[in-house]
């Protein structure tokens, strides 16, 4: 004679069932890792375009806009939605997921998760879509040091996703995106003739904290942090070694070459109001 069946245990089960297949087969498939980067690169076409038909209708200004304008307008759009993403993911990665945690065992330089390497694949997305559109107007949407700033992003972002090698420090660099949106919102109000407006001085005001919080004093923090924690750093194989000393140097002098041109250009904006 049968017994009946628990419907609640009955459930428990298939849910731990689905939980070891996502957890063996699925995620553990390195073509979930390029399916990420497909995701990225699909959400910067859905992005682009997306902000080419939002502008349309709400913006009208948008089709005065010269041809290559337009394209920069729609660039900076999918950007923005990358910077919101990685800001967001990275920020809970750090600070809210408990991955990076001192509690818990072992070298933090060879912490990653499932959600870590999907976040970065998907970032990997975005960074191959915008360099192919930098390469393809060069020099419209950005000249040689936005081709250095992209590769070098690149090439950390891949190995730190392939390897699972220094995600911390990659992702205490991708909290930097936090900036992006700003930028851009400071180029679509130069755009649209608004350099005179209040919005324009608070967007530098606010350009100008943020990028010192977010690209100087977070890189310093990172800075001793991999010196405190260097006995950890050095266990990485050596590309990740030259990885985390070299590029986030490289970006600081080029995060600080452009903070200093940001507090000249708001140091102008503040002198031009105080004469009016």
């Amino acid at each position: 004679m049968d017994l009946p069946v628990n419907p609640i245990m009955a459930a428990k089960a298939y849910k731990y069932k689905a939980e070891l297949l996502l957890k063996d087969y699925l995620l553990a498939d390195s073509y979930v890792l390029y399916a990420a980067v497909l995701g990225g690169i699909l959400m910067c076409k859905l992005s682009y375009d997306i902000t080419h038909m939002i502008s349309s209708v709400y913006f009208k200004g948008y089709a005065s806009l010269t041809k290559m304008q337009k394209i920069e307008w729609n660039n900076r759009g999918m950007s923005t939605v990358h910077a919101i993403y990685i800001t967001i993911m990275s920020a809970y990665l750090v600070f809210l997921s408990g991955l990076f945690s001192d509690n818990l065992d072992g070298p933090i330089t060879f912490r990653s998760s499932h959600l870590s390497n999907l976040t970065l694949g998907v970032s990997v997305g975005y960074f191959i879509a915008d360099l192919a559109m930098i390469f393809w107007f060069y020099p419209s949407l950005g000249g040689m040091e936005y081709v250095i700033h992209h590769m070098l992003s690149l090439v950390c972002v891949v190995y730190a996703m392939l390897s699972g090698e220094g995600q911390l420090y990659i992702y205490m660099v991708l909290i930097s995106e936090t900036t992006t949106p700003g930028i851009n919102l400071r180029w679509f109000l130069d755009v649209a003739g608004m350099k005179t407006s209040k919005a324009y001085l608070l967007n530098g005001v606010a350009m100008f904290v943020t990028w010192l919080v977010a690209r100087i004093i977070l890189f310093i923090y990172l800075f001793y942090h991999i010196l405190i924690n260097y006995d950890q750093v050095k266990q990485m194989d050596t590309l990740g070694c030259l990885l985390v000393s070299i590029a986030p140097t490289i970006l600081f002098v080029m995060n600080a070459v452009w903070f200093s041109k940001i507090l000249r250009g708001l140091k102008k904006t503040l002198a031009k109001r105080h004469v009016e």
